[in-house]
Parts: structure tokens; C-alpha cells; sequence
């Protein structure tokens, strides 16, 4: 299986106008839909890295049937209704668990938490049909980027046993600058992407350079203006940690609210 670091977009977006230009809405729509093509099989389970899920330890969804978590506000009840049934999957969880401890990492399972809006939102346009076991994966309250790379190197072996997982974040996430009709920071377009061409310099690099580089991320150009905490960026850690010696490509080079977006993909047969 590939591995994928791709942009969820804000909130409910595409189901309701938060401001997006039609073209840009149109346009990384159209990308996460085309994730579901990047395996070369149908994958027998996701496994998936929210940028809106931290806790001190690595901790795993374990519930048959995970609720959604509408974890955004002050959106249309419709946002509220949405729906993405996909099952858990508490064998995955079990592995997942099973490969980071004996990684070294002590971690936990919870068995109520729903999937944030950092999986429903971008894989209900995935995979529209709910029907491939899920399991979320937080994130470490640490935000250390090298214990990310290394729960990636950790859950590696989970590619071979049709297991795809997603990075779900963005590449630029500073509210600040966001244009959302109130008009977004000055230079916030220029900072999204410088920081977005050391980013994908960064991916395609090889193993050992790109995970050297990832580990001091704050020190690349607009680094701290693009993400002033690094939440939404540890994901690609992760990734990048499962890549292996597989380099990144871009897999989608856009713009959303006034700032450049892209995603990276590792392993794939060929692009979105």
C-alpha cells in the first residue's frame, strides 16, 4: 500500500459555503476523491493520522462502530447531519497497538471516540460508501516530530497487509492567515508557499536527508508563520515515517482560503 499525507480542508467544507472560490473547492474536492484510486488493490482497512486528535500516549479507536465527531463550530445544522458510517476495526487496533509498543511506545485504546472531522470530512469523499474498516490513530500531545517518524517507522509493516494509511492535515494552517471573508494576513500567500516549495523538496528527497529535514521543520523558510502550532503538520511525520526508502511525489498542488495547499504521496503506482 501507499502512504498519503493529504489537506482535509476546514470544517464541514465541501458539504457547506465556508467561502471557498468554486475553482479551488472544485479542485481539491476532485483530488480526494481521486485518493481512492492510489492503491493498487482495494484496501482491506484505513488507518488514519488526524491532526485533530492528540493525547499523551498513541492511542487507537477500538469501537465496531465509531460515532462521528462533529468537533468544528457555529456551522448549518446540516453540518451536524452529515453521516460516513465506516465500521472500526478492532483487530487493526490491536496491531496498531501491538507494533508501537513493541517499538517502544506505550499506548492506550479508546473505545468511544468517533472519527473527527479530519477523517469523515475528506474520506467521505474517498470513499463515499463507508465500507472499508476504519481505525483513527491520535497524535502524541508531545508534538515531537521525531517520535512521529518513529510511530511511522513503527506501523511500516502495516502496508504489506492491505493496510493504507492517511496523514490527515494541512501543509499551511494558520488561522490568521486564512482568507474567510475577513481578509487574510498580509504575506500570508508568499509564506504558504515558500514553506509549501521546502515541503516538497523535502518529500522526494531521500530517506535518511528527508526525515533529517523533517525533524528540524521549524527552522524551514516561514515555518512558524505557516504553522504557528504544528498539529496539522505532524501527520506527514507519520508518513513519512511508514514511507521508508520510498521518496515522495506531489500529489496535489493547490489553494484553498488564500493559501497554497498540497499533499504528498509515498509509494503510490502512479498519481492521482
Amino acid at each position: 500500500m501507499p502512504v498519503v499525507f493529504l489537506p482535509h480542508g476546514g470544517g464541514p467544507w465541501p458539504f457547506v459555503d465556508l467561502g471557498m472560490s468554486p475553482h479551488d473547492r472544485d479542485q481539491l474536492a476532485d483530488y480526494l476523491r481521486s485518493v481512492a484510486t492510489l492503491p493498487a488493490a482495494r484496501p482491506r482497512a484505513l488507518l488514519v493520522i488526524s491532526g485533530h486528535w492528540e493525547t499523551e500516549v498513541p492511542t487507537v479507536t477500538t469501537a465496531q462502530r465509531p460515532p462521528l465527531l462533529f468537533d468544528y463550530y457555529g456551522f448549518p445544522p446540516a453540518s451536524y447531519q452529515l453521516t460516513w458510517p465506516a465500521p472500526g476495526d478492532p483487530q487493526l487496533a490491536a496491531r496498531v497497538r501491538a507494533l508501537l509498543g513493541a517499538a517502544g511506545f506505550a499506548t492506550a485504546a479508546d473505545p468511544g471516540r468517533g472519527y473527527d472531522h479530519g477523517t469523515f470530512i475528506p474520506l467521505k469523499l474517498t470513499y463515499p460508501e463507508a465500507d472499508i474498516p476504519t481505525v483513527q490513530l491520535s497524535l502524541q500531545a508531545d508534538l515531537d516530530p521525531a517520535q512521529h517518524l518513529a510511530m511511522g517507522r513503527a506501523l511500516a509493516p502495516l502496508r504489506d497487509e492491505g493496510v493504507f494509511i492517511i496523514g490527515s492535515g494541512m501543509s499551511y494552517h494558520n488561522m490568521r492567515g486564512f482568507d474567510l471573508g475577513r481578509g487574510g494576513s498580509t504575506g500570508a500567500r508568499q509564506v504558504s508557499e515558500s514553506f509549501d516549495a521546502w515541503l516538497r523538496e523535502t518529500a522526494a528527497l531521500p530517506a535518511p536527508e528527508r526525515d533529517r529535514r523533517l525533524g528540524a521543520w521549524a527552522s524551514a523558510p516561514g515555518a512558524r508563520a505557516a504553522h504557528p502550532r504544528e498539529e496539522h503538520l505532524l501527520p506527514l511525520m507519520v508518513i513519512a515515517g511508514a514511507a521508508g526508502a520510498d521518496r515522495g511525489v506531489t500529489g496535489f498542488q493547490g489553494a484553498a482560503w488564500g493559501v497554497r495547499l498540497s499533499s504528498y504521496h509515498f509509494g503510490a503506482t502512479h498519481g492521482a
